[in-house]
């Protein structure tokens, strides 16, 4: 795709680039300045920021900006972007994690995959068997995508990649409940409840090397809260949602019998 096609795109589909952040303002500039190259709908989430991010915010007036004063999370931060992107006239969002591990070049990808499915979560697929990525990465995503299975009956190879597109128009009226790390795995059991297709493609991702990556995830306490979390979704999945699947799948078959029956030609009846 060329430049011009891109932003097009951007444009007639109504989409913008949401990026939430926290204390990243070393890699911060680096990451708005590679999205701008392919579009200007960029929506920049500053969850309570103690850095420097505030002024380099103040360096992009062209882009749309939400801060608040203290620190609520992730998932308070995405799903503010998506009030406010809504606000703003958008029916789609690609969030993008503003610590440089993803590439602005594969914006082409996710856009690519929304022209076959304009309607799906299109989640970036990170190739996890690379050297740099961190061990606890690798086993969190393995862990997530077997839960995400459990939860819904679907195999991905990536559900806890950032990099995604969301259709947020389709997504207002479902209710979300939490506010940290596990708002990503939230936001796909859910979404896959009410009908959205979920997909993954192919991503390319950054890991520095260790001791100059920065991350805001806290082992101990977000592997509890998504743990406690898959638990919820769990015990909602088999007490109502798989229930409900084998009810409308009966419903169906019942409907689709009884429309053959009610139109099938029996010999004595032809003329």
């Amino acid at each position: 795709m060329e430049h011009s096609e891109i932003r097009s795109l951007f444009q007639l589909h109504r989409i913008c680039v949401l990026i939430p952040t926290y204390n990243n303002a070393q890699t911060l500039e680096r990451v708005i300045n590679d999205v701008l190259s392919y579009t200007d709908q960029v929506i920049v989430v500053n969850d309570g920021s103690t850095d420097s991010t505030p002024r380099i915010l103040e360096g992009y007036p062209a882009i749309k900006k939400v801060s608040y004063p203290n620190n609520r999370g992730k998932g308070y931060a995405l799903r503010t972007g998506f009030a406010f992107a809504l606000s703003e006239g958008f029916d789609h969002a690609i969030t993008m994690d503003s610590d440089g591990q993803h590439y602005a070049a594969d914006l082409i990808s996710l856009l690519k995959a929304f022209v076959e499915i304009p309607e799906a979560i299109i989640v970036g697929a990170r190739n996890m068997d690379q050297s740099t990525v961190p061990g606890k990465s690798s086993f969190g995503n393995k862990f997530s995508n077997f839960w995400f299975w459990v939860n819904t009956g679907i195999t991905m190879q990536d559900t806890q990649s950032g990099y995604r597109l969301y259709p947020i128009r389709r997504m207002r009226n479902i209710n979300f409940v939490t506010k940290k790390f596990e708002f990503e795995i939230e936001v796909l059991v859910r979404s896959s409840w009410n009908g959205i297709p979920v997909i993954n493609v192919p991503v390319k991702v950054f890991y520095p090397e260790k001791g100059k990556r920065i991350t805001h995830f806290r082992p101990f306490k977000d592997f509890t809260r998504i743990s406690v979390l898959n638990t919820v979704l769990v015990t909602i999945a088999l007490l109502f949602i798989k229930p409900r699947d084998i009810w409308r799948s009966l419903k169906k078959k019942t409907s689709d019998s009884s429309f053959v029956s009610s139109y099938s030609i029996r010999p004595n009846q032809m003329p």
